[in-house]
């Protein structure tokens, strides 16, 4: 089951967005190689198989069935992801489900304990705590050369709530608005850099735009066992860009195109419902559009580390080490596979039996602080965590 240096051959289920985000890793990574993939598009399956050679199937029980599939990469849907990690955990299959783990603690409880039982891996990734500068910065903190981590800061200004959404993406209780796509980056970067366990929350959010009923916004304050705390602020309303303070880099590693400024809400001012899902429909699999090449490592805005003897500012093409008496930068190059290091993770998973940090435990542990952050600004009250864990490699035996 381990040990070998054949290519992971991989299925899919869903050709969507988070499929065409992966795509070009996929396709510059050797180390894996797709075979099959689920989806309801016959246009998607079409072109899957068209391009990669793999056998297209009309839902994931079929898949799951698959004997050459021994892994699979789950980009469907938020709410759908209990009910497919179930399915593929049954089948013996190692997973990387895409972020957030699932909607509900009660799901998230199901898929910890149904990759248990099945004795599979299940990571949960793509997230940006798997960007090079993000684990850099952690091996520096383990290295203990500037002490113990104080405090974090983490900011984002984008305008999300107004990019093209299915109707369920801006209801919260089907994992819609900012904290469960977007906040969940931040809480796993975050929740990295502090040592995972978070102690307690508490934050307000806004939902501002009637047009659009979700929450688009929000601020919050963690601390951490160890004495560490960290802000977090998030906001998908924003006019303002704060790529501007990432190098002017995009979210994906593109350079920002001036000329392209309020882009979103321009294309949204003429659509309704129905119009703005087909629009979203084109940025799918087989539907024309195709992954911007990357000339910079992904990131998730500006990210300040306070340490004892300096202060860390992530880049997309490193880390600003600010030191007692000097500066220097460290350079973390990008690699020719952009998210290289999800495949890192799951090559190690599933051919060394060694698990990253951003297990299932570890999703259910972010999402936890997603409902406790809606907790929080709810009820006005700082929230305690109890399902979190901590940061660390290890080798399980399955």
């Amino acid at each position: 089951m381990f040990l070998t240096s054949e290519p992971i051959r991989l299925g899919v289920a869903g050709l969507g967005r988070a499929f065409v985000l992966m795509l070009r890793t996929f396709q510059n990574d050797p180390r894996v190689k797709l075979v099959a993939a689920a989806a309801p598009r016959a246009e998607s399956r079409a072109a899957f198989e068209a391009e990669f050679g793999g056998r297209g199937y009309s839902c994931v029980e079929e898949m799951a069935e698959d004997p050459e599939v021994e892994a699979v990469y789950i980009a469907t849907p938020h709410q759908m992801h209990a009910e497919h990690v179930a399915i593929f955990a049954a089948a013996g299959k190692h997973i990387l489900v895409d972020k957030p783990l699932s909607v509900t603690m009660e799901d998230a409880d199901m898929m910890v304990e149904a990759a248990r039982s099945a004795g599979v891996h299940l990571i949960v990734g793509p997230s940006h705590s798997f960007d090079p500068s993000v684990l850099h910065a952690r091996q520096i903190i383990e290295s203990g050369e500037f002490g113990a981590v104080r405090m974090v800061q983490a900011f984002n200004y984008t305008d999300f709530l107004y990019r093209p959404r299915r109707p369920e993406e801006l209801r919260t209780e089907e994992g819609g608005g900012v904290l469960f796509s977007q906040g969940v980056h931040q809480i796993d970067i975050v929740r990295l850099l502090c040592g995972g366990r978070a102690k307690n929350v508490t934050a307000m959010t806004g939902v501002w735009d009637r047009e659009r009923p979700t929450e688009g916004a929000y601020s919050a304050l963690m601390d951490f066992e160890g004495g560490s705390f960290a802000s977090l602020t998030y906001s998908g309303y924003a006019h303002f860009d704060s790529d501007i303070w990432m190098d002017n880099v995009a979210e994906l590693g593109g350079m920002k195109d001036p000329a392209k400024y309020g882009e979103a809400r321009r294309s949204l001012q003429t659509l309704d419902s129905a119009a703005e899902t087909k629009l979203k429909a084109t940025r799918t699999y087989g539907a024309g559009t195709v992954p911007p090449t990357a000339q910079n490592n992904e990131h998730f805005g500006p990210i300040l580390i306070l340490c004892d003897r300096a202060d860390l500012r992530l880049r997309p093409g490193g880390i600003d080490i600010f030191g007692d008496t000097e500066r220097q930068h460290i350079e973390v190059p990008l690699n020719a596979a952009p998210r290289k290091t999800v495949i890192d993770a799951l090559e190690a998973a599933v051919r060394k039996n060694i698990a990253p940090p951003q297990t299932a435990a570890w999703g259910r542990a972010s999402l936890e602080v997603c409902h406790a952050i809606l907790s929080s600004a709810e009820t006005g009250k700082k929230i305690p965590l109890a399902r979190q864990c901590g940061v660390k490699f290890q080798e399980e035996t399955l």
